[in-house]
């Protein structure tokens, strides 16, 4: 049997650090980003159909920004709250993947 002592790592839980021994998988994961709430991004791969605002646009909440189209069904993208378009990343006939980010907005 071996005698060797373990290594220690530590890990930072909600403020509270512990001292435990870390798996390789869980050394090699993906580190976790916070979610930037100015950014709006597809929630499913497809093609842009139309995009209704334009950059600069003060829009309100639950206005349709854009249309695309995905798995043989039409998806609005719609404003979570009042602000300004300040730039959009796309166009129509544009192909999207997962969680690209179509438009930046900003809070008004």
């Amino acid at each position: 049997m071996s005698t060797e002592e373990p290594i220690l790592d530590s890990l930072i839980v909600q403020g509270a650090k512990y001292i435990t021994t870390l798996t390789p998988k869980f050394k090699s994961r993906k580190v976790w980003k916070a979610h930037n709430p100015n950014l709006i991004y597809t929630f499913i791969p497809g093609t842009i159909i139309e995009v209704l605002v334009k950059e600069g646009q003060k829009v309100k909440q639950g206005e349709t920004l854009a249309v695309f189209d995905a798995m043989k069904m039409r998806n609005n993208v719609v404003m979570p709250f009042d602000g300004e378009i300040i730039k959009i990343n796309i166009q129509p006939k544009d192909t999207v993947s997962l969680k690209n980010p179509m438009m930046e907005i900003r809070p008004r």
